[in-house]
Parts: C-alpha cells; structure tokens; sequence
C-alpha cells in the first residue's frame, strides 16, 4: 500500500496540529494556575491538601458555627479557608 504526496501533506498537517495542542497542555499540567481564574483561586489550587487531626476539625468546626452564626456568607469561608462550600455545609 503506498501512501500520495497529498496524504502525506495531511498526515503532517494533523501532526502540527496534535504537537501544538500538546504545547498548550503542558503548562496545564505542570500545576500552574489558570490565567483566568483571580489570584485567590489561583493560590487555593496550588496548596497541597491538608487532613486536619481530630481536635483541629473539632476547632475548625465550631469556627464555621460561630462564623455562620454571624451571618458569615459560605461563599467568603471557602475561599478564605481554601476549601469548598460543600465540605462547609457537610461540617
């Protein structure tokens, strides 16, 4: 089976294609933040995940009572604790 000039021409043009998106990817995964995200979004995702010993989480619950007691919004503990709002209201 032999393969023309203008399958070969396409064949490169899908390669070019692939490497750039390959290109684009890279940074991604190297674990840089997003450019479009704001800078607290982008200084949450590069912390490492944190487990909080038993009486930690006891503190850090009651924190978030007393915080949400004061009419607190969720939104501003989760970005202000790096965690999500779910985990807030699972707490």
């Amino acid at each position: 089976m032999t393969i023309t000039t203008s399958e070969i021409a396409y064949l490169r043009k899908i390669i070019v294609t692939a490497e750039k998106l390959i290109a684009k990817a890279e940074p991604a995964r190297r674990g840089r933040p997003p450019k479009s995200g704001s800078q607290q979004q982008a200084k949450i995702a590069t912390f490492k995940r944190i487990r909080r010993s038993g009486k930690e989480l006891q503190a850090f619950r009651k924190m978030l009572v007393t915080e949400r007691k004061k009419g607190t919004p969720v939104a501003r503990l989760s970005q202000q604790h790096g965690i999500s709002p779910a985990y807030i209201y699972q707490l």
